[in-house]
């Protein structure tokens, strides 16, 4: 390589153009070669993007699932307990409808569960309206039952009118439906990931 350029000027080395005149000092590699590498190269392919996880904070899911613990509800005075099965088949079976995507067991006791769980909230409403029916009705079987001591009886009557009695009944009966609703609304998603759910 030179090291003077053809106008005098004095060249760095390794320079590919002289500083002063910008004449070329080596050849460079046409830019056609590097197209031609690039052409090669085939382009990115288009992922599908991942689907959203299964829970609270997948607003599709959480809309449907409200809307069908709202309707099983409703359907809950017509069909006590299989509309919780139910609501959770729905849900999975809307869910797959609105996305294309098919659901495996998983997501669809997941998607299930989170129908159940809105469920058991929205069923409070009804369930609070009963308890004065439910106590009575509690209390009616407790002085019918044969061979029970009255002193008993009526210590335990006592009790269940007591605020601390029916704070404890609607506990152990809340608790009793939150794992009744959730249970079922969860085999009826998975029931839907099995029949309606799989892509």
């Amino acid at each position: 390589m030179p090291e003077f350029c053809t106008c005098g000027a004095q060249l760095p080395p390794d320079a590919l153009f002289c500083h002063k005149c910008g004449k070329p000092q080596r050849e460079i590699l046409p830019v056609e070669v590097v197209r031609e590498e690039q052409e090669n190269i085939p382009p990115p392919r288009a992922t599908a993007p991942e689907p959203l996880p299964l829970n609270f904070r997948n607003s599709l899911a959480v809309r449907i699932a409200l809307i069908v613990a709202a309707v099983s509800t409703v359907v809950f005075f017509l069909l006590p307990f299989l509309n919780w099965l139910f609501g959770g088949f729905l849900a999975v079976a809307w869910y797959r409808r609105r996305t294309g995507r098919g659901l495996n067991l998983g997501a669809g006791m997941r998607m299930g569960w989170i129908t159940g769980v809105l469920a058991f909230v929205l069923y409070i409403i009804p369930f609070a309206i009963e308890i004065p029916t439910m106590t009575n009705a509690m209390l009616q079987r407790l002085h019918n039952m044969p061979g029970q001591d009255p002193a008993l009886v009526q210590e335990m009557t006592r009790f269940f009118q007591s605020s601390t009695g029916t704070a404890a009944l609607v506990t152990v009966a809340l608790m009793f439906l939150f794992l009744v609703i959730t249970f079922l609304s969860m085999a009826g998603g998975v029931l839907g990931a099995k029949v309606v759910g799989r892509s």
